[in-house]
């Protein structure tokens, strides 16, 4: 395995973390001298496997979340579920879908929309298809601009 493909799959381990977002990584990646076409790809599998996992088991990670707060002391409420909930009562399934990659992230607005009553598949469907639009406009303008440090 060369530098390159040991970048790509820290792109691909990062655009899986919550809070990191393949929308953050590509720019990282694509700067860094990372194929633009192949860190897009590698942020994007990564991300949509933790929206899937969030959207199907949503429910139990909050669960999980709010034993291990309470469990340190903490209030059981987590800030960015409250946060996705509120978008959610604001501007509905598509809103949060759409506006979720930048504002709460992807596996909050997947775990949100499911907790909100909408079905695990479409949320996946709507939440993905806005982290792609997202991540391609994000990696087009990148490369578009040509930045890059050609650190590798």
């Amino acid at each position: 395995m060369n530098i390159e493909d040991w970048g790509l799959v820290g792109v691909f381990i990062a655009g899986a973390i919550p809070w990191m977002e393949a929308i953050a990584v590509i720019p990282a990646g694509i700067i860094i001298g990372l194929n633009p076409v192949a860190t897009l790809v590698a942020a994007v599998v990564g991300n949509l496997i933790t929206i899937v996992l969030f959207a199907y088991f949503g429910s139990a990670i909050r669960e999980r979340f709010i034993k291990r707060r309470v469990k340190r002391g903490k209030s059981a409420n987590i800030p960015k579920l409250e946060k996705a909930l509120k978008a959610f009562d604001n501007y509905g399934v598509y809103g949060l879908a759409a506006l979720g990659p930048i504002l709460i992230g992807t596996q909050f607005a997947a775990a949100a929309s499911v907790a909100a009553g909408v079905k695990p598949l479409k949320a996946s469907i709507l939440v993905s298809a806005s982290m792609v639009i997202w991540a391609s406009l994000i990696a087009v303008a990148i490369a578009a601009f040509d930045l890059n440090f050609e650190v590798l």
